[in-house]
């Protein structure tokens, strides 16, 4: 089983090549947001830290994380944004390491994982190929204007926070262009794929 890991920018269109992916046959896929959503419930390690490093503000009804509490908190400080990563991630990669151990018997031929911070977080030890999703600023914009309801002043404060395409790309053994239409995207990975199966 091979393990990919896909990477990209706020609004670059990580999920779309996912739903790709999730359609083709023998593919495994895995969103690191959502185990770190799942993470973030009561009862869980992480949630219990969050509340101890951002106080009771962040501490939503039956213990849940308030996340819009905890949003305005990180990004209005990159220094608390680096904090609630440290408790986060490591905590997500703990978990992935043991899901692939789990699927490799499974018969996949490949496991994906997307997540923004995968070559900050160390998971390029970890994965047979980086896969960069690029797409233009511009379009990044238009697409989290849309898709989130952000305006633009939010779009580019969620980007701001992120590394450049060149470091992306510099980290990243596959450059996948979202710039184009749904179907040259998928043409883009479904040929990747068929070289790597």
């Amino acid at each position: 089983m091979k393990i990919i890991g896909i990477t990209g920018g706020i609004g670059s269109g990580k999920s779309y090549v996912l739903d790709i992916l999730k359609d083709m046959s023998g593919i495994y896929t895995v969103e690191a947001d959502k185990i770190a959503h799942m993470l973030f419930m009561p009862g869980e390690v992480v949630n219990r830290r969050i509340i101890e490093c951002f106080g009771k503000e962040v501490e939503g009804e039956n213990g849940e994380i308030n996340r819009n509490a905890l949003k305005d908190i990180v990004m209005n400080s990159e220094e608390d944004l680096k904090k609630l990563n440290l408790v986060v991630h490591p905590e997500v990669k703990k978990y992935i390491i043991r899901d692939i151990e789990d699927k490799e018997a499974s018969g996949y031929s490949l496991y994906v994982l997307e997540a923004a911070l995968l070559i900050q977080d160390g998971y390029k030890e970890i994965c047979d190929e980086m896969w960069y999703i690029y797409t233009d600023k511009e379009l990044r914009i238009k697409r989290l204007m849309i898709s989130r309801g952000y305006d633009r002043k939010t779009a580019l404060d969620f980007m701001r926070n992120q590394p450049d395409d060149e470091f992306f790309i510099h980290n990243s053994d596959i450059v996948i262009n979202n710039c184009g239409t749904f179907e040259e995207l998928k043409k883009q990975v479904s040929d990747r794929v068929k070289k790597l199966v």
